[in-house]
């Protein structure tokens, strides 16, 4: 599986791009719109995405947030899958602790089998939402118990993702189907191969253990800024050759809004830094219009997250958001760019997708 993981794992990149350039779609659902337009949306932007040359498209698990349709990732990528042919799709990520191992398997085996080749499998620790719905997801309060044991599930999940427990282990007569005991059945053609495992993370834990392991990494630099640089560093520090990868792989995730003119794209920023108040506040909703945010009495305090938030979104014109982009890349050294962009509507969304491929040069069909 090496080669083919690794040629997988390392995108080309297109045009100007100074790397590989892809999609994280968290499906907002903007004031006044519905589920069903986010999730429409998000297929216009993977289409998008694989005739402009972006390399992946990926969507996160996010729970009880009334702006964010992606609860299901693995729902939403099979919907993709018979609505693309050649982009990569995969989770930007699926939460761990918040299922069992051999579901996760079975549900990526399956995608796997939609669209052989193509897909990742993007891993976090984090519950993806409040602490009340991650004890009603889990059926348990206990929730630190989750998290501290993320390298065991990670291993349990690897072993049934390659279905190698040795003999004499509890699960070793348990198979993740579709998956590789399908191909090493008498008769069996069904390929072996399964989607890589990536590891996400917003502090150091996960880059350390990505790196030892010598698994590809995923930073979420959209929300956790001043992290970047340290757990970069950290994952190349602890990176160690695998069958995987020979040398460390960071992609980074990017909050970056492109728009016609410079003026829509601070209009579209401050309705998203507002929804982003909310929701650090315990009011999470819709994401709000523009016209909303501007008519909102913002608090000093909430002023002052405006503009730490903000401060780390690139947005304006298609020029200004690529030169912030370069000089992020050139800052971080980061092997990918990963770019969400956060707006009310799902026509703007789109729009800044195309905006940035335009303004890299990147293939039109």
């Amino acid at each position: 599986m090496a080669a083919d993981a690794a040629e997988e794992i390392r995108g080309t990149a297109h045009g100007t791009a100074p790397v590989p350039l892809s999609v994280l779609d968290l499906v907002t659902v903007g004031a006044g719109r519905t589920a069903t337009e986010a999730l429409r949306t998000g297929v216009d932007i993977a289409r998008l995405a694989e005739a402009r040359g972006f390399h992946r498209y990926w969507v996160a698990e996010h729970h009880s947030m009334p702006g964010v349709a992606s609860s299901s990732p693995a729902v939403i990528l099979a919907h993709l899958a018979a609505h693309t042919e050649r982009v990569r799709l995969g989770s930007g990520g699926v939460m761990l602790p918040n299922h069992a191992p051999l579901v996760i398997a079975e549900q990526f085996g399956t995608l796997e089998a939609m669209a052989p080749g193509r897909v990742d499998l993007g891993l976090g620790r984090a519950p993806g939402t409040d602490g009340a719905t991650a004890a009603a997801l889990r059926r348990t309060d206990r929730l630190n118990e989750g998290a501290d044991d993320f390298p065991q599930q990670l291993a349990e999940l690897i072993r049934f993702l390659d279905d190698d427990f040795p003999d004499g282990h509890p699960y070793s007569r348990i198979h993740a189907v579709p998956g590789p005991v399908q191909g090493t059945s008498p008769g069996g053609v069904q390929s072996t191969h399964r989607p890589p495992v990536w590891l996400l993370g917003s502090s150091g834990f996960s880059a350390r253990l990505a790196g030892t392991l010598g698994l590809p990494f995923a930073f979420a630099h959209h929300f956790s800024a001043q992290n970047t640089v340290p757990a970069l560093e950290l994952y190349r520090d602890s990176f160690r050759p695998s069958a995987v990868l020979d040398a460390p792989y960071a992609l980074i995730g990017v909050s970056a809004l492109a728009t016609d003119d410079e003026k829509e794209a601070r209009r579209q920023g401050l309705a998203a830094a507002l929804n982003m108040v909310r929701l650090r506040t315990g009011r999470p909703g819709l994401v709000p219009a523009p016209e909303e945010a501007e008519a909102y009495d913002f608090s000093p305090m909430e002023e002052e997250f405006v503009q730490s938030w903000n401060a780390n979104v690139i947005h304006g014109t298609a020029d200004e958001v690529r030169t912030g982009l370069d000089d992020l890349q050139k800052r971080t050294g980061a092997d990918e760019l990963m770019i969400t962009a956060n707006a009310h509507g799902g026509d703007v969304r789109l729009r800044s997708y195309e905006l940035i491929a335009d303004a890299y040069g990147l293939p039109t069909a």
